[in-house]
């Protein structure tokens, strides 16, 4: 019997996004390190650089990381899967090669264009770049693969390699040897490098296999190139935050934006997990089933995203004061704290643009979600033109979200037509309303910067669940189902018998 699709997505989530989690916890325990060695502005460089490594990356793949997936369903024959295979992981390498190579050629006048400064630490740091797109680009499509493949255990391994190598990486360059900047990036993607390899090396029979099958190029650009567009259009209102932030405001104020993304992370390895998962199961749904799951899926990921931003929000100062380091100043502090919540809300909200994406991909209809995209982009740029100046970084966050609620907004009702999903609207505004009234009402509790600050505010966070099965956000029959599985999870003792001793109870 097949697994329950909302099961499923759980156990790929879990799988593909176990690392994400380690390096979430990783990554907040290390911030300190970090920001006691780099100041804000060299924080802002690199998360700027970051981003624009991210943007590349999708114009490097032309949409053939999805090409991939959908394709791999779509055609069960071994063979020709591994010559897909082949051909896409060939295409992608030999493209990113060209592009790294004109990144370290172009170092200083890129240095110049996207941090505004031509000094040696910031051409060294574009220069730490080239290695991100390279390894970035070619890791992203050898774990398309293994998602293909449904390969967990291997996607797993990889990942949590990845995680440690980048965080030992990190710490011997930024923190032991103090490089700075263009450290803090090669300490990401050094390691990427190697995690590449291990991943082609476990996968050298798909990859360099006997040649049969061969797999012309034109049906995957036709159904991935439309994807791109609308990816890079979504992705662009990350990068255009934080490049407008450093242009119109200094590499300070772009580190203060980047130091709160980092402090999110929870919420954003919840919507990479749903980003990963997803599409295999988006893809592999028959008509009848799919709006269905569909809809329960966009719910689960709605309520659960709502109350960890609500939590976030509740604790947000504690958490900058007690995870940024000595560069950042209290007023620093808190200039992050307050933009932490909504970067939550629009990192959340980035991660249901892959719902709308797989609904037109289902059709090969790829380019419905491009005019919510632009619009959503255009109306990023107004509002940073008009919140930045007075708001800094949280103007920009508000930006954002805003942004990504047009994108949104626009991309379903373009989809619609394609695939009738029943979202049940008033179990969604339940699972947005419920959490914000537990974090408006706890922001009256004095703040987490003492023990009774942080523990009445814990508290109200542990209220959270509890507030959305009142408002109704989740059936009562799932709620019970939700218990029964909690159940499962303790050790029950059994009853004694014919005059037995009690036996010890065993989890099922």
């Amino acid at each position: 019997m097949a697994p329950h699709p909302l099961r499923r997505l759980a156990a790929s989530g879990l799988a593909y996004q176990a690392a994400g989690v380690l390096s979430g916890v990783l990554a907040l325990g290390t911030l300190p390190l970090y920001t006691s060695h780099l100041d804000k502005g060299q924080l802002g460089w690199a998360e700027v650089l970051l981003t624009w490594i991210i943007l590349l990356s999708i114009v490097v793949r032309g949409g053939l990381q999805e090409a991939l997936l959908r394709h791999w369903f779509h055609d069960a024959d071994q063979d020709r899967r591994a010559a897909l295979a082949r051909r896409v992981a060939g295409v992608v390498a030999a493209g990113s090669t060209t592009v790294a190579l004109a990144i370290l050629l172009a170092a200083g006048p890129l240095a110049s264009l996207a941090l505004d400064d031509r000094g040696g630490e910031a051409v060294a740091t574009v220069r730490a770049a080239a290695l991100g797109v390279w390894a970035f680009t070619n890791l992203e499509v050898a774990n398309a693969l293994l998602r293909a493949q449904e390969a967990r255990r291997t996607y797993l391994v990889a990942s949590v390699a990845n995680v440690l190598l980048t965080v030992a990486t990190t710490i011997v360059l930024v923190v032991v040897l103090d490089g700075g900047a263009p450290s803090y990036l090669l300490g990401n993607y050094l390691a990427s490098t190697v995690v590449l390899a291990g991943i082609w090396t476990s996968q050298r029979r798909l990859l360099v296999g006997p040649t049969g099958a061969t797999v012309p190029m034109r049906p995957l650009w036709r159904f991935g190139l439309p994807t791109v567009v609308p990816e890079v259009t979504v992705f662009l209102l990350t990068v255009v935050d934080r490049q407008w932030l450093l242009q119109a405001s200094g590499s300070g104020e772009a580190g203060i934006y980047a130091a709160a993304v980092k402090l999110a992370t929870l919420v954003i390895v919840v919507a990479r997990a749903f980003q990963a998962a997803w599409p295999p199961l988006a893809y592999d749904l028959g008509e009848e089933e799919a709006p269905r799951v569909y809809a329960q899926v966009v719910r689960a990921y709605v309520v659960a995203i709502g109350t960890f931003v609500a939590a976030i929000a509740l604790l947000r100062h504690g958490i900058a004061d007690l995870l940024l380091g000595g560069e950042f100043s209290a007023g620093d502090r808190g200039a992050v704290a307050e933009a932490l919540p909504w970067l939550a809300v629009g990192w959340g909200l980035w991660g249901l643009t892959w719902v709308f994406t797989s609904i037109a991909g289902r059709v090969h209809a790829t380019g419905r979600t491009l005019p919510g995209a632009l619009l959503g982009l255009a109306v990023n740029v107004a509002l940073l033109a008009l919140l930045v100046p007075d708001h800094g970084a949280t103007g920009a966050a508000l930006a954002l979200v805003a942004a990504y609620v047009v994108a949104l907004a626009i991309s379903h009702l373009r989809t619609r037509r394609l695939l009738r999903v029943p979202f049940e609207r008033w179990r969604l505004a339940a699972a947005v309303a419920a959490p914000l009234a537990v974090a408006l009402l706890g922001d009256l509790l004095p703040a987490a910067d003492d023990p009774e600050g942080w523990a009445l505010r814990i508290v109200a966070c542990l209220l959270l669940p509890a507030a959305v099965l009142a408002a109704g956000a989740v059936r009562p029959a799932e709620a019970a189902a939700l218990g029964r599985v909690a159940g499962r999870l303790r050790p029950a003792a059994r009853p004694a018998s014919d005059g037995e001793g009690p036996r010890t109870g065993r989890t099922s």
